[in-house]
């Protein structure tokens, strides 16, 4: 089928576009641009850059998705800026490349970021992530898969958000957010687990016991953060649960600490 471009759209040559791409009215597609199949540029939305996008994303009026870092460190070459498919980009969001010539910042599937948002260079974010209007990502920050960044959030350079983790609302991270959780505040702290979270993407009741087990031990029971993993690592029926695995893994490597 073919793609659907708007007289006064400009797309630059070179660029590359798949089938069944709409692109609005005073779009802006670079020349070194590659998009894929069912991908919708609505109307006075720029990507440039070298962004290599996949199928059935969308983005809206007066989002940025490429363009040039922030980061004062670049020195030229083509770093570039990958994305998956099925992402949502709303209005002014901005995603920028990488710094470094042949890195990438990347984007994977089915995630929604709201109005405002800001994905700096060099963050690496999974799947199904949710990002709320005004949140930012400062630069090499990872995101794992089914997090949730609410309104009006900061998180700091090089912090990681585990996977089924929550930042609540008008957060400051400078830590690393465990999986699994919820945190929040400024400093954000750990207050409990992500139960909604976790059972809206329909993880098992015996799995939920595993994560609050976990979450006692690290949080309730007055052990430091190594006398925790020390306790959990021993208890070899808990340690043996993927979930009590994947959380002491993520202590264990964490360079900022952890919330």
């Amino acid at each position: 089928m073919s793609s659907s471009i708007h007289p006064t759209a400009i797309i630059e040559d070179g660029a590359k576009i798949g089938e069944n791409v709409s692109i609005g009215a005073y779009a802006y597609v670079g020349a070194d641009v590659t998009l894929g199949n069912n991908c919708i540029i609505q109307h006075h939305a720029t990507v440039e850059g070298y962004v290599i996008m996949g199928e059935g994303n969308e983005v809206f009026p007066y989002a940025l998705i490429g363009g040039k870092t922030h980061d004062l460190k670049y020195k030229g070459g083509r770093p570039g800026l990958k994305i998956g498919n099925n992402n949502v980009f709303r209005e002014y969001v901005t995603v920028h490349p990488a710094t470094n010539d042949g890195d990438f910042t990347v984007i994977g599937n089915h995630n929604n970021l709201l109005a405002y948002t800001h994905v700096a260079h060099d963050c690496i974010l999974g799947d199904h992530i949710v990002m709320s209007g005004q949140s930012a990502l400062a630069g090499h920050v990872p995101v794992g898969d089914y997090a949730n960044i609410a309104w009006g959030n900061g998180v700091h350079q090089f912090c990681r958000i585990g996977e089924y983790a929550m930042i609540a609302a008008c957060s400051r991270t400078i830590k690393d957010v465990p999986p699994y959780m919820i945190a929040e505040g400024s400093p954000s702290e750990v207050r409990a687990v992500n139960k909604v979270g976790l059972e809206r993407r329909g993880v098992s009741a015996e799995d939920m016991g595993i994560i609050n087990k976990l979450f006692k031990i690290i949080y309730r029971e007055g052990l430091n953060r190594s006398q925790a993993i020390e306790k959990i690592k021993n208890d070899s029926e808990l340690y043996a649960s993927p979930r009590a695995q994947v959380l002491v893994e993520f202590y264990e490597t964490s360079q900022r600490g952890v919330a």
